[in-house]
């Protein structure tokens, strides 16, 4: 069990390097996912500077100029993540097609045991085609999801390919908090 454990971590590590060398040829490197990743570097440490200077003390001008700010920031996020979609329907047809040869693979298998019973809509996934009925047993489709939602974001940051606080501190992230409302 150990050894199926140290095996699927070592696949997602290797997974994770192959889906970031996958994005790196199809998005980090072209010219226009450059620029809008400066542009919404520098929109996020102007728009996070105006907050600071001006703090809660804001007249109506400063607001709407504020607001423009956020909205054009929205905006080339919204890009940012259009230019990113375009790779991702490559990476998952490879990552299908791989965690489908290793699940046929791990069929079957305990792969860990879990310190914990999971919830009851979870136990689907971590007990997926295991015999018999103890639900800390683990499969090998729930632990190589949470090692791969793990270790690929640390490999982004790693590899410098995280977005940077201040982008991520404006929303820039999916589900990030929206940006500040003015009253």
């Amino acid at each position: 069990m150990w050894g199926d454990s140290l095996l699927i971590v070592f696949i997602s590590i290797c997974t994770a390097f192959l889906g970031e060398g996958l994005t790196w040829i199809l998005v980090y490197r072209t010219e226009k996912y450059q620029k809008l990743k400066v542009e919404v570097e520098r929109q996020s440490k102007k728009l996070e500077k105006r907050k600071e200077a001006h703090g809660d003390s804001l007249d109506k001008q400063h607001k709407k100029k504020i607001e423009r700010e956020e909205e054009r920031l929205k905006n080339n996020n919204r890009d940012l993540s259009l230019v990113k979609m375009k790779s991702m329907f490559a990476i998952g047809f490879a990552f299908t097609a791989l965690l489908s040869m290793f699940n046929s693979i791990f069929d079957g298998r305990v792969v860990a045991k879990l310190p914990f019973y999971p919830i009851s809509w979870i136990q689907g996934l971590s007990h997926r085609n295991l015999p018999g009925d103890d639900y800390t047993d683990c499969s090998f489709i729930f632990l190589y999801i949470l090692c791969t939602m793990s270790i690929r974001q640390n490999i982004q940051k790693l590899l410098g390919f995280a977005p940077s606080r201040a982008a991520s501190k404006q929303g820039g992230a999916l589900f990030g908090a929206p940006p500040a409302q003015f009253k």
